[in-house]
């Protein structure tokens, strides 16, 4: 991000120091020329030394560029001046710093609006708020509060004789009374026969007076569960609507703000020739028993089953994450052996992991790091250093070709929503050269618009002759994507059926078949 911020005292320095370790870009403004010489051999800054509410100073300051302004002088009125005037020169978003306890969370909230504040921050009242959490909570590890806190969602690390812990759904409610309870995408990893016990204990609380706040991006499931259905799109409300007014395509429709007349792109991509033999692949300490199948040139190759059916572990043990027990890869005719994420990747492998958080992204490091960490080898110079340039020329290919919305290169990868995150270890993978991308859950997490995304991601790059190994526990999702569809069992290959003729109750009918 670009920022810019006035005032370099305690806070301001601090804050400078801070974001500049973080690999942002940032300039810095104060009326004292010792100050601002000092930052500037301290920090890789740009320093201006002038007053922060001129024009001027402001512009030399970069503002009219800046995704940020953060004003933390001395002065309140000061702060406020700054930022009314930075917001006007086009800085995106604005901070200013109130000290004066006078100025209430009314107040506050006036300012905020009249003089088009992002977020004004009195430091007293902040800490006040704190204090006064502690001793109403004092368990608790964290409190976020929202709608001016008329709302707290409160964070509580259970000790091991806590009577909470092991209380069920029901039994908590019963005990504490509670009024409403929130479930954030409660069936992402569940089975089919799991999420409909947690339907009927919702609903059982529901007839007992419960409020339910219901988030997902699974839409059957919220047409089924809710009553009323609010529609949210980039951090903004959009509609509240009757569930039973809605359809699938409508919630679409609201969620992206278009019209998306399929939910899956057209299926253009051409397989042909086989390009992968895998021969009774079987994992040691996994459950995967006994896999065999091939993958042609261009194919998109589902993989279904249940959860422990052993379907991410066909894929680790391709990809060398999982020791092999036994069994045997072919690419192109030649035997390869995988025994690691870097020899697999040096034989044309890459992998999308499950868990995208945990083992996809480097939260803390910003989207440059994330896309070319896979692929250093190439940036060496003289086998000592790296090229800055070409590792900036690759993020500028990954984030035009995969439609990344970031303000730019310096960005922490975690300020990202989930299908940019996506996009953006897609992008790290390709810039290897894969010949065969495994992926595993590719759109978990994600909102319809950014599936769509990723979904035409995938047929492009089968139509560009990739393989593709996918495993997901959406149905529809393998059904409208996939040319084949493996379904594991128990750990072993139950069946392979194709994607254009085959249905729901085929593929559950063979997915418990061993178990």
């Amino acid at each position: 991000m670009n920022i810019t911020i006035a005032g370099c005292g305690k806070i301001g320095s601090t804050i400078t120091e801070s974001l500049v370790s973080e690999g942002h870009s940032v300039a810095i403004v104060d009326n004292d020329p010792a100050v601002v010489s000092e930052m500037t051999n301290i920090c890789d800054v740009m320093g201006v030394c002038g007053n922060g509410a001129d024009c001027e100073t402001l512009e030399a300051g970069g503002v009219s560029s800046a995704d940020l302004f953060v004003a933390v002088t001395g002065s309140d009125e000061f702060n406020m001046l700054s930022c009314f005037m930075a917001k006007k020169m086009g800085a995106q978003h604005t901070i200013a710093r109130i000290r004066n306890p006078e100025y209430n969370e009314h107040s506050l909230g006036f300012m905020r609006q009249a003089l088009d504040i992002s977020m004004p921050i009195n430091p007293e009242l902040l800490t006040a708020h704190e204090i006064y959490n502690l001793l109403k909570f004092p368990s608790a590890v964290k409190i976020e509060t929202f709608s001016q806190r008329d709302f707290e969602m409160i964070e509580i690390k259970l000790a091991d004789d806590s009577p909470l812990d092991g209380l069920s759904l029901r039994e908590l409610r019963e005990k504490y009374n509670a009024k409403v309870i929130v479930f954030d995408e409660p069936t992402s990893s569940l089975t089919e026969a799991e999420v409909e016990h947690l339907f009927r204990i919702i609903n059982m609380l529901r007839e007992q007076g419960c409020g339910i706040i219901y988030i997902s991006h699974k839409m059957d499931e919220i047409l089924r569960i809710s009553d009323e259905v609010t529609i949210m799109r980039d951090g903004k409300w959009v509609a509240t609507r009757r569930a039973a007014d809605l359809t699938m395509e409508e919630i679409i429709r609201l969620m992206v703000g278009r019209e998306l007349t399929n939910r899956f792109p057209p299926k253009d991509n051409v397989p042909g020739e086989v390009i992968l033999e895998v021969e009774h692949l079987a994992g040691r300490y996994t459950r995967l028993k006994d896999a065999s199948f091939r993958l042609r040139r261009g194919e998109v190759l589902g993989i279904a089953g249940l959860d422990g059916s052993g379907r991410t572990e066909v894929l680790e043990n391709l990809f060398g994450a999982m020791t092999k027990a036994s069994g045997s890869i072919r690419l192109h005719g030649k035997a390869i052996r995988n025994r690691t994420p870097q020899e697999s990747i040096k034989n044309g492998f890459a992998l999308l992991t499950e868990e995208r958080r945990a083992t996809g992204i480097f939260g803390i490091r910003d989207i440059r790091e994330n896309t070319v960490i896979s692929n250093l080898r190439s940036y060496l110079m003289g086998g000592i250093c790296l090229s800055e340039r070409k590792m900036r020329q690759d993020t500028d290919w990954a984030i035009q070709a995969m439609h990344i919305k970031t303000p730019g290169q310096s960005t922490q990868i975690r300020s990202l929503s989930g299908g940019n995150q996506q996009k953006v270890i897609i992008g790290r993978w390709l810039l290897t050269k894969p010949e065969v991308l495994l992926l595993d859950e590719p759109t978990r997490g994600i909102d319809v618009g950014a599936k769509y995304e990723i979904y035409q991601m995938i047929l492009d790059l089968a139509r560009e002759g990739k393989g593709v190994i996918m495993v997901s526990s959406e149905m529809p999702e393998l059904l409208g994507i996939c040319d084949r569809i493996l379904v594991m069992s128990g750990g072993l290959l139950a069946g392979e059926v194709d994607a254009r003729t085959t249905s729901q109750e085929e593929i559950l009918t063979l997915a418990a078949k061993y178990v």
